[in-house]
């Protein structure tokens, strides 16, 4: 069996280059889709994570996976492909992550702390965070409902988590 005719430029590209650049490629063309990991193991397991500003639906996947199979040759390098969308629960990565978030209830961990709150907003540089606390009155005893917001840099989130709720 013959290989497959793989575009001139991807000659003298490592296997990962080509994948990043087949990558680039299927994304140029659903640009509400755009990958948050990219992996390759030494045994040349790909694993590639999605998101969209919409979610990823199955085609998606399918759609990329068939992609990504169309522009590299198994002849030249045996690989298998793992194609599938972040799971619920994971980790926030991106910036554009946040952005299409905003309104749901994340658990962010900074240094300091962990908060539970509302997704305000977000930028290029940092997220807005809303939530109540309870806190000891100024004057008197006992404890008041605070409205806390706060402006945290990208930088000081060590990881983010959109909770779910049922």
């Amino acid at each position: 069996m013959r290989g497959r005719l793989v575009p001139s430029f991807y000659k003298n590209m490592t296997f990962k280059e080509k994948l990043h650049s087949v990558l680039g490629d299927c994304l140029a063309e659903k640009p509400s889709i755009f990958l948050i990991d990219l992996v390759v193991t030494n045994a040349f397991k790909v694993i590639v994570a999605l998101d969209g500003d919409q979610g990823v639906a199955l085609q998606d996947c399918i759609d990329v996976s068939k992609f990504i199979d169309s522009k590299l040759d198994r002849e030249e390098q045996d690989y298998s492909l793992e194609v599938a969308s972040v799971g619920v629960g994971s980790a926030l990565k991106q910036v554009r992550q946040y952005k299409k978030n905003i309104g749901r209830t994340l658990i962010v961990k900074t240094n300091a702390e962990i908060i539970e709150a509302e997704l305000v907003d977000a930028n290029d540089d940092f997220v807005i965070l809303s939530w109540q606390a309870r806190e000891p009155k100024k004057i008197g005893k006992g404890k008041e409902t605070i409205q806390k917001e706060l402006q945290l840099p990208y930088g000081d989130i060590k990881e983010a988590i959109v909770t779910v709720t049922f």
